[in-house]
């Protein structure tokens, strides 16, 4: 059931046992009750003018003038601070009572009235109550044990009322502290695709040399764990200053980005291609062996040369490992050294 599908009673939690419990410890008894009940005709016969003097007082007050307003609104609360006084003399402090009376308390809530100003109301409201009961009680032990009952059960209201203030309290504080958690959680997030997007070089859509730097660190200290080889590709367009001066620079950009297109379609899922810059690629292949890594760089040749077949790459291939492993900076050396030995020969060539 939605949390709106339920009365008060239920969203707060407050079973008969409950209720009963409040009672007993505010020492309402049954004769208590009867006490408040005996004087119901009374209170009904008194009704309008007890609200009268109620909000003859309150109106003085600026603040719950302000939060009044106008007539009608006057009107309306005359008429529930009616229905509310009859029922503190009705007899039958039940589940229905308990939550009209939460209801009072998220209504004081949502119109801003300050528990501050609620206190003085009650407190405005007993003493009219007593006062016009002492007109008509002339025993003085049935007034004092009327009077008392009254003060008792409008204890046993302000406690509903508070609740509800409290609840409301805790569900602003749990509602702010959500959506500051998604905030939370939004930005991070965000940050996290905004690192990522760091990381991607514009054009390609692959690694950048940043990235690429930041993943051999870790590729190397796995594959040294697990004692395996990690092999790398360094790669380039052949002549693409050629391309830009006879074709154009926008021709030599929409290559390379086919390069990235196909670098990301034709190495293995745990590769990592990267744009090293200008021309040149960086392909990372953890757990892959020189012979692996060529019949890679033959696929890539394949996918390239059936999009521009008059054009070529070049491909030098270093390996790391298992034995002894060098850093980033001379595996990259090495088959920097191999690439440009690949490109002393004409058409896409691979150097190992």
């Amino acid at each position: 059931m939605k949390r709106i599908e339920k009365t008060l009673v239920q969203q707060m939690k407050i079973s008969d046992l409950e209720i009963n419990r409040r009672i007993e410890l505010l020492h309402l008894t049954s004769d208590d009750f009867k006490s408040l009940t005996d004087h119901k005709l009374f209170i009904d016969e008194n009704i309008d003018s007890i609200v009268d003097a109620f909000y003859d007082q309150q109106i003085e007050v600026d603040e719950i003038s302000l939060l009044i307003g106008d007539a009608d609104t006057l009107k309306r609360l005359s008429t529930s601070l009616r229905q509310y006084i009859i029922d503190l003399f009705c007899g039958c402090y039940d589940s229905e009572y308990v939550n009209n009376r939460l209801r009072i308390g998220i209504v004081h809530k949502r119109i801003g009235v300050e528990p501050k100003l609620y206190l003085s109301a009650v407190r405005i409201l007993k003493n009219i109550l007593m006062s016009k009961l002492s007109t008509v009680v002339k025993d003085k032990k049935n007034l004092n044990s009327t009077l008392n009952t009254l003060d008792k059960l409008l204890y046993f209201d302000v406690t509903l009322v508070f609740d509800t203030y409290i609840g409301s309290l805790v569900g602003e504080i749990e509602s702010a502290k959500e959506k500051t958690e998604i905030y939370a959680k939004s930005l991070e997030e965000k940050t996290r695709e905004l690192e990522e997007l760091s990381r991607i070089d514009p054009l390609t859509g692959i690694y950048n040399q940043r990235a690429m730097y930041d993943y051999f660190r870790h590729e190397l200290a796995t594959v040294k764990r697990a004692i395996t080889k990690l092999s790398m590709i360094y790669m380039d367009l052949d002549k693409l200053k050629q391309i830009n001066d006879n074709e154009g620079h926008i021709k030599g950009d929409k290559v390379l980005k086919e390069i990235g297109h196909i670098l990301q379609s034709t190495v293995r899922e745990v590769d990592i291609p990267c744009r090293y810059g200008g021309d040149e690629f960086v392909i990372m292949l953890p757990n892959c062996d020189i012979n692996n890594a060529r019949k890679i760089c033959e696929k890539i040749i394949k996918a390239f040369s059936k999009k521009y077949p008059k054009y070529s790459l070049s491909f030098g291939i270093s390996e790391t490992g298992p034995d002894t492993y060098v850093d980033n900076e001379r595996l990259i050396e090495m088959a920097d050294k191999k690439m440009y030995l690949a490109k002393q020969e004409s058409g896409s060539y691979i150097c190992f």
